[in-house]
């Protein structure tokens, strides 16, 4: 059978694989790219950049809410969800017609069809075998659907973004990130949502401030929270579909139940074995500090190899990958320490480092320093509908040295960005109070908490943190 030679054949078009590609290209590398879907990944398709448009849309929904106590008469009807999806998918084919023209300028040969190892060195795909000195697997990872009886019932986030119709009333099962994000986007758009956690708390990778404060406030906005709740199945009837849990705990009445109960990797039908390689649990590829799977010339990047599944970090680690394969730069390799991350819920959460349980962990409780504060943003001067912002920093030793930062509250993911710089630098707690405040922010509580004690939460719409205290 004829074989295609190449310096570097990536298995997956995602974010990850896409960043090795180009890179490998620009030094002059023969690269091909097999990919079995749309270019772009997840991120592109039916996660990242599709959510946030639903985001910027919810957001704008609670704009509109609140515009009247400004005196800006606003009268919201129905989402007209036709319209919001219809304009997501043309901003989504955009995108995905520049990695079509992207990839073919960069000489880089694009191979459809689904890959599968034939040997270490070797990939079929289409019928045709392809050869490569280096392989890189980077096919990301798809949603988890627990086997439990009547499981069909339900979609996947995959499915939320196939949604023709808005739901009514939606049952979401999974407290971390993607169901507070699916959860808080549908009630902002009119939705009646309720939230089902297996955990006692949502986000529970998280520190603890983040998830509790995030409880409160879904609460708050109208959604059913229901921590501690074990699905056991769905069944279907007249009036909807029911969702049960363990000791005959159930929720009925719901036209859609999303599962966000986690992601797996994609892994399945690569025959790896072919290539001398196994998996974990969770189809998860084992990797080192280098990305390297242990076989010669086979790497894996991405949320594949179960470090940390966000899409900047994917990027990163190609491009520290293909500049180690090909540019002579041996020590080249992602860094996976202070990634900072976002969950765009509502309010949206940022955080940056060790959580403060981490951090007594690491440092010992006698070494570590935590500075808390709780208050309603200026915006909400004039509304009675506040949102909570809660801050807290988590300092370690006897400089103080930052190695945490967690928010939660409007523009939170704005202004993590610059701050998850200093915590990278070792940044202390001095530094951050020798800074001039930018006055009146939600960012300037970053640099003037000055106790390590947290601040009562303001209830009555006036921005007493960073005026009233202040001035007394």
């Amino acid at each position: 059978m004829f074989q295609q030679a190449y310096d570097l054949i990536v298995i997956g078009g995602g974010s990850g694989g896409l960043a090795v590609a180009e890179t490998a290209a620009r030094m002059g590398k023969k690269v091909g790219v097999i990919e079995n879907r749309k270019l772009g990944g997840t991120c592109v398709n039916n996660g990242c950049v599709p959510k946030k448009v639903m985001w910027y849309a919810a957001n704008l929904a609670h704009a509109a809410d609140a515009a009247n106590a400004y005196g800006i008469p606003t009268t919201r009807g129905k989402t007209d969800w036709e319209k919001l999806v219809a304009g997501r998918e043309r901003y989504i084919k955009n995108i995905n017609a520049y990695w079509d023209s992207y990839i073919d300028d960069s000489g880089i040969d694009r191979i459809q069809g689904f890959a599968r190892f034939v040997d270490p060195r070797t990939v079929e795909a289409g019928g045709q075998h392809y050869r490569a000195e280096y392989i890189v697997i980077a096919t990301g990872g798809q949603p988890i659907v627990p086997p439990v009886p009547g499981a069909e019932l339900g979609i996947t986030s995959d499915g939320f973004f196939e949604m023709a119709q808005q739901p009514e009333r939606v049952a979401v099962i999974g407290g971390g990130y993607i169901g507070v994000e699916l959860s808080g986007m549908l009630e902002s758009l009119g939705s009646k949502v309720t939230l089902m956690a297996m955990e006692d708390r949502l986000l529970q990778r998280f520190d603890a401030m983040i998830g509790t404060t995030m409880e409160q406030e879904m609460r708050r906005q109208g959604i059913q929270v229901r921590t501690g709740f074990t699905v056991t199945s769905l069944q279907q009837d007249t009036q909807g579909i029911t969702v049960n849990g363990i000791d005959g705990d159930s929720a009925g009445g719901f036209d859609s139940v999303i599962w966000a109960a986690g992601r797996r990797g994609n892994t399945d039908g690569l025959n790896l074995e072919a290539a001398g390689i196994e998996t974990q649990p969770g189809g998860i590829i084992a990797v080192d500090e280098y990305e390297y799977t242990g076989i010669a010339g086979i790497h894996a990047i991405g949320d594949i190899n179960g470090k940390t599944a966000l899409t900047p970090v994917a990027i990163s680690a190609g491009r520290k990958l293909a500049a180690r394969l090909f540019a002579n730069q041996p020590d080249s390799k992602a860094d996976y320490r202070n990634i900072p991350s976002v969950v765009f819920s509502h309010p949206p959460v940022g955080t940056v480092g060790l959580s403060e349980a981490e951090a007594r962990q690491r440092y010992g409780s006698d070494q570590v320093t935590v500075y808390k504060s709780n208050f309603t943003p200026m915006r909400y001067a004039l509304s009675d509908h506040g949102v909570t912002t809660a801050m807290k920093l988590v300092c370690a030793g006897d400089q103080e040295q930052m190695v945490g930062i967690h928010m939660i509250g409007d523009n939170v993911d704005e202004m993590l960005q610059g701050f998850a710089v200093s915590v990278k630098m070792g940044a202390t707690k001095s530094d951050f109070d020798s800074t001039v405040a930018i006055h009146p922010t939600s960012a300037e509580e970053l640099v003037t908490m000055k106790i390590a004690e947290p601040q009562p939460t303001i209830e009555t719409g006036i921005d007493q943190s960073l005026e009233w205290r202040k001035a007394s």
